[in-house]
């Protein structure tokens, strides 16, 4: 769980290099109090994951507090990747909120079956996406600034 008295962590896995821009000015607008880091494929996730689980054992590298999850995603999508957090017992703690463009409600009951904490569909206003990222911030960091 996320501790009140650091910077809050947010990975963010989204192959689209225009979502990833909107995704970061969204953060920087509504919630810039937060060290956001981004992969770019489930691949790049799932090593990241690894290697911060095998660095927090020695250092104070830390997991992320929030993964921000996408589902389509080149080399491994979003949905292996779920499997595969869940399925870890290093990882299966992390809060991952799926934000896609699939409205497809298989696929919504897939992430929810699967251990998804939330699952959002990406908004096509940037001032949608500043009200998404402002709840965020409210509902898994309330004590943050």
């Amino acid at each position: 769980m996320h501790d009140p008295e650091r910077t809050p962590r947010i990975l963010v896995a989204e192959d689209d290099p225009d979502d990833r821009m909107l995704i970061r000015e969204a953060f920087e607008d509504s919630f810039p109090a937060c060290e956001l880091s981004f992969v770019t494929d489930g691949v790049e996730l799932m090593s990241h994951l690894a290697n911060t689980v095998a660095t927090t054992r020695s250092t104070l590298k830390q997991a992320p507090d929030l993964i921000l999850l996408d589902l389509n995603m080149p080399l491994k999508d979003g949905r292996q990747s779920l499997l595969e957090i869940r399925s870890d017992p290093e990882l299966r703690h992390l809060i991952v909120v799926v934000m896609t463009t699939s409205s497809n409600s298989d696929d919504a009951a897939f992430c929810r079956r699967h251990g998804a904490n939330s699952y959002l569909v990406k908004p096509t206003k940037y001032t949608d996406l500043t009200s998404i990222v402002a709840s965020l911030k409210q509902h898994w960091f309330r004590s943050s600034q």
